[in-house]
C-alpha cells in the first residue's frame, strides 16, 4: 500500500477535503491520511510515498523531518530543499531572466544588525546608503516587503522618501525589498499544478480580505490569459513547484509578476471560494496520486543547481579534433 500523507498546521478545510478525495477515488493500492510523526532516527525509512507539505516553512522539524524522508524516497510536493534557499528577490532575478516581466525592485541592508552581529560584521557594507539613486531608480509608490515573507506580514505600500523611512525602521532585522506599485487594471492570482496546470482567478488585493477573489469578473483579453498562463507555467517550472501561486497585476495590457514564491498557498474555502476549492482539491489529489503511482525516481543530486528547472552544471565544450589535411602530390615532390 502506498500512503499519500498531508502535513498541515491551521488548516481545517483543505487538508480533510484532499484525504477524502484522494480515499474516494478507491484505487488500488493508494491510501491517504494526515501525516504522523514523532522523533525520526536516522535508519527510520520513509513511512509515505507521497507527502503534501502545507506547515514545514513555521516548523523547523518538520523542515528537518522532511528533507530525510526525501533523501530516503518520499516525493515531497513541494521540494524542501529548493524551498529551504529560495527566496523572493532571488525569483525576480530569475524571472527577469526568464523574460516575465516585473516591476524594478532592490534589495536592502537589514535596518538592525541580525543577532549575533555588530557594526564590525558589516565592514563591506556601503555607508552612507546612496537613497536618492534608489528613489530615483524605483520611484513612489512603491512596497516595502521581506524578501522571504507571506502572508501580507510586514509589508508597507509606501509614497514617499518619508513613507519609506519610516516603515523601514520598523523592519527590525529582516532582509527588506523596495519593488515600485504597478498601476494595475486587472490582478489574478492563479494556482498552478505539476508545473503545467493553471487555475487563473481574477482577484483584487486592494478589497477586503474575503472579498478579493472576484465572483462576477469582466472578459479579459484572451491573450492577455494566454500570456498570464505561460509565464506562471514558465516561472514554475524553472523553480521547480509542483504546487504555487502566481500573482500579476496587469498596467498597460503587460502583466508583471508580483509574488510568485507561495509554495503553500492558501487554499480554504471560506477565503478563495467554492468554485476554486474544487479545482484546487482535485487537481492536487490527481497530482498526488500519479506521484504515488510513479514511484521514486532515481536518487536526485542535492546541489542547488538540480533544483532549477532540472538544471545540472554546465559541461565543459568537448575540444574539437583538428583535422590535418594530407599533402598533395605538389608539395610532396617539392619536400622530397
Amino acid at each position: 500500500m502506498k500512503k499519500i500523507g498531508v502535513l498541515f498546521g491551521m488548516e481545517n478545510t483543505f487538508p480533510g477535503a484532499l484525504v477524502e478525495r484522494i480515499n474516494s477515488m478507491n484505487l488500488d493500492g493508494i491510501s491517504a491520511e494526515f501525516v504522523q510523526v514523532g522523533a525520526v532516527a536516522l535508519d527510520q525509512p520513509p513511512e509515505y510515498a507521497v507527502i503534501v507539505d502545507r506547515i514545514s516553512h513555521d516548523i523547523p522539524f518538520y523542515r528537518a523531518f522532511l528533507k530525510h524522508a526525501a533523501l530516503n524516497g518520499t516525493t515531497i510536493i513541494n521540494n524542501p530543499f529548493w524551498w529551504s534557499a529560495d527566496d523572493k528577490f532571488f525569483n525576480y532575478s530569475l524571472a527577469a531572466r526568464l523574460g516575465v516581466a516585473v516591476p524594478p525592485t532592490v534589495i536592502l541592508p537589514h535596518k538592525c544588525y541580525p543577532a549575533g552581529t555588530t557594526d564590525r560584521s558589516m565592514r563591506n557594507l556601503q555607508y552612507p546608503l546612496d537613497w536618492d539613486a534608489v528613489f530615483n531608480y524605483i520611484g513612489f509608490p512603491a512596497f516595502l516587503k521581506p524578501v522571504d515573507g507571506g502572508g501580507w506580514r510586514d509589508v508597507y505600500h509606501v509614497h514617499s522618501p518619508d513613507d519609506f523611512f519610516h516603515a523601514y525602521d520598523q523592519s527590525r532585522d529582516l532582509c527588506m525589498t523596495l519593488q515600485r506599485a504597478v498601476h494595475f487594471n486587472e490582478y489574478f492570482r492563479c494556482y498552478v499544478v505539476g508545473q503545467q496546470r493553471v487555475h487563473i482567478m481574477p482577484y483584487d488585493p486592494r478589497r477586503p480580505y474575503h472579498e478579493r477573489y472576484l465572483l462576477d469578473p469582466p472578459a479579459y483579453d484572451k491573450k492577455l490569459l494566454k500570456r498570464v498562463e505561460k509565464d506562471a507555467i514558465t516561472l514554475c517550472r524553472a523553480l521547480g513547484y509542483d504546487l504555487n501561486t502566481v500573482e500579476f497585476a496587469v498596467q498597460d495590457g503587460i502583466p508583471y509578476a508580483i509574488d510568485f514564491m507561495n509554495p503553500a498557498p492558501d487554499a480554504d474555502l471560506h477565503s478563495v471560494g467554492a468554485a476554486n476549492f474544487e479545482w484546487i482539491v482535485g487537481a492536487v489529489a490527481e497530482l498526488a496520486v500519479k506521484k504515488a503511482q510513479a514511484g521514486p525516481k532515481a536518487a536526485p543530486l542535492f546541489r542547488w543547481s538540480e533544483f532549477l528547472g532540472g538544471s545540472t552544471p554546465a559541461k565543459a565544450p568537448a575540444k574539437k579534433k583538428v583535422s590535418r589535411k594530407k599533402p598533395s602530390v605538389k608539395q610532396q615532390k617539392k619536400t622530397d
